[in-house]
């Protein structure tokens, strides 16, 4: 886990005494057995003790985070064993991230003391790229220099420099011709998209091109991923978008997609429609390419539309439900069809196989890599020494905001 040795609150100083592991300049017997690093207003400031000044977004209480976020300021103790220093790259702000916050995601973070907060408190988000800044005598994977990523969700990534043990990392291998944005956004979305075409439905790769999935909310982050996979696995796409503000702004979005290999898109008002059916047998060449897999993010109507293309024996995966309406489906579906339903939360999943979320991120990478992996859409919040907290914290409210031009992100710009 993360350790911060001291703070910069003066009261904090003997609560915190014990945990603290640092030099001390003079004698035990001549001065106490602790020490604060100055800070330097406008610039971060690194003592010549080894401590690393650090700020990180916390939260204390559920709420929304324009309310609850706060800035907290702490110093880093140099790395001992086989622990690492690590700066933030970037980081995403994804809609899992707000659900913690608000506290109606499942998995929620302890609120601790560990960076000497005035109250027991969680670093928010999840996910992110890290460089690695300095490193404990017993690090054995690890240098200076090398690009890492969370090793679990839970681990608090909106942070200007974290300390944490080896272990709970994973080392990008090859950071060449890869940007910190791609390989920040790597461990959620693409992974999911990856795990739910390849784990839900046995394919018969001897018929390519052939098959088909369809899926709702194609625009976002697993959506754009699916469709890149499919393309590059042979599977045809029928994505459904929903309608922006203006036909064109539709037309622009539906272009997007193409360009990333979709093979139709629709809208949802398309998807509800009478005519779906019949759109549905022209695109599958009179049903004789059977759609196989249909992957919901919406819920209510959506996901009972989506259910109503598949061909028999075939398998919806819900993992997500932006509508907040119940998955609703026609019994007939169940019997006559077998149908088959599960939900997908990657979190559990990446817990409960460690290695295998790592490889799959590391052949996404190898994709990324090989320039079969676009960059999604981002809006940047840029995050320097001097950005205030109430600037940071609303960029991530704004993730609650509808038709944002791109994912969130934060992009670190002070030096080590």
């Amino acid at each position: 886990m993360f350790r911060a040795a001291v703070t910069n609150s003066r009261s904090n100083v003997g609560r915190h005494a014990l945990n603290a592991r640092v030099c001390c300049p003079v004698p035990r017997s001549q001065a106490p057995c602790f020490f604060s690093p100055p800070f330097i207003e406008g610039r971060r400031f690194i003592s010549a003790y080894g401590y690393t000044q650090a700020k990180a977004l916390v939260y204390s209480k559920y709420g929304e985070p324009k309310d609850v976020l706060q800035l907290h300021k702490h110093s880093i103790s140099p790395p001992n064993g086989t622990e690492v220093v690590l700066r933030l790259l970037a980081a995403p702000m994804n809609p899992a991230d707000v659900n913690q916050i608000q506290g109606t995601y499942p998995s929620k973070p302890p609120f601790q003391m560990t960076l000497g907060t005035q109250e027991p408190s969680a670093v928010a988000g999840n996910e992110g790229a890290f460089e690695v800044i300095a490193t404990g005598s017993g690090v054995k994977n690890l240098a200076k220099g090398d690009w890492v990523i969370m090793k679990r969700t839970g681990q608090g990534t909106w942070r200007t420099h974290a300390q944490m043990d080896e272990t709970n990392l994973i080392k990008v291998e090859n950071r060449e011709g890869l940007t910190p944005l791609q390989i920040g956004t790597v461990g959620v979305n693409p992974v999911t998209a990856y795990r739910m075409i390849k784990d839900f439905c046995e394919w018969d790769w001897m018929r390519a091109g052939e098959e088909w999935l369809i899926q709702n909310g194609a625009n976002s982050g697993v959506g754009r991923a699916a469709i890149q996979l499919a393309r590059e696995w042979g599977l045809k796409t029928l994505n459904v978008v929903r309608e922006r503000d203006t036909p064109d702004a539709t037309e622009k979005l539906k272009k997007d997609l193409y360009d990333l290999g979709a093979t139709k898109v629709v809208t949802e008002s398309e998807l509800l429609s009478r005519e779906f059916k019949g759109m549905i047998h022209e695109f599958t060449r009179q049903g004789k390419e059977p759609i196989r897999l249909a992957l919901n993010c919406v819920g209510g109507k959506s996901a009972t539309s989506l259910a109503k293309t598949l061909a028999p024996g075939s398998h919806l995966v819900t993992y997500g439900g932006m509508s907040k309406q119940p998955v609703t489906l026609p019994t007939g579906l169940l019997i006559f069809n077998d149908l088959k339903f599960s939900g997908f939360w990657v979190s559990k999943w990446g817990d409960k196989n460690p290695q295998l979320k790592e490889n799959t991120i590391m052949d996404i990478l190898q994709l990324t890599r090989a320039g079969k992996f676009k960059d999604i859409p981002v809006e940047k919040v840029k995050w320097s020494w001097d950005t205030d907290g109430p600037e940071l914290a609303q960029g991530v409210q704004g993730t609650l905001s509808g038709f944002r031009s791109g994912k969130g992100l934060f992009t670190y710009e002070g030096g080590d």
